[in-house]
């Protein structure tokens, strides 16, 4: 088997008995900052999978997302409870594409290519994000990556067309019933999905 199997493997399953070192993880995870930049990905065959490489011009950001749903603001002139805009409002995104955009808005030079689930408790989900400096000369060199140099593919996060993204928007759908999920959901008057 190899290194990269039994990874992952020991990742979903594991053999021996990790709770104490997840339950430490997550107590230090908790006290740092909602996004942090990490120097090697905790899930390395998953990281491989979805594009990552040990090379310069690879960043990897884990991001930290409350779970939960949106509480709005409520307002300020007179109405009664219903009509006060507070139940049953969804950010209409996954958590996953919220934490690829934070992380594009802080990371203003890179451009994301990929995220995946690292670990979860009652409050928070945290997820890590794989970032590519698409200037560097190791990128525009990679006959695999460089494609993220061209100018068409840039704010990749903010316009909605990486992989977590599409599936958020619904386009993995096609065929009968994904009818009004193309170009976009409010093309269609958020009737998509």
């Amino acid at each position: 088997m190899s290194y990269y199997k039994y990874a992952r493997e020991n990742y979903e399953q594991p053999k021996e008995n990790l709770e104490e070192i997840w339950q430490d993880r997550l107590v230090e995870w908790r006290k740092e900052e909602n996004i942090v930049k990490t120097e090697n990905p905790t899930r390395i065959p998953k990281a491989r999978q979805l594009g990552y490489k040990s090379k310069e011009g690879f960043v990897v950001a884990r991001a930290k997302i409350k779970k939960g749903g949106s509480k709005r603001e409520r307002p300020s002139g007179g109405r009664r409870p219903k009509r006060a805009g507070q139940n049953l409002y969804s950010p209409k995104k996954s958590n996953q594409v919220i934490a690829e955009q934070r992380c594009s808005k802080k990371f203003g030079n890179l451009e994301v290519l990929n995220s995946y689930w690292v670990a979860e408790d009652g409050n928070y989900k945290w997820l890590e994000i794989i970032m590519v400096d698409p200037e560097h000369p190791q990128i525009e060199s990679d006959d695999e990556v460089n494609w993220i140099c061209e100018e068409g593919n840039r704010d990749r996060a903010e316009r909605g067309v990486t992989p977590a993204a599409k599936d958020s928007r619904g386009l993995r759908n096609k065929g009968k019933g994904a009818e009004k999920v193309r170009p976009s959901g409010k093309a269609h008057g958020g009737r998509g999905k």
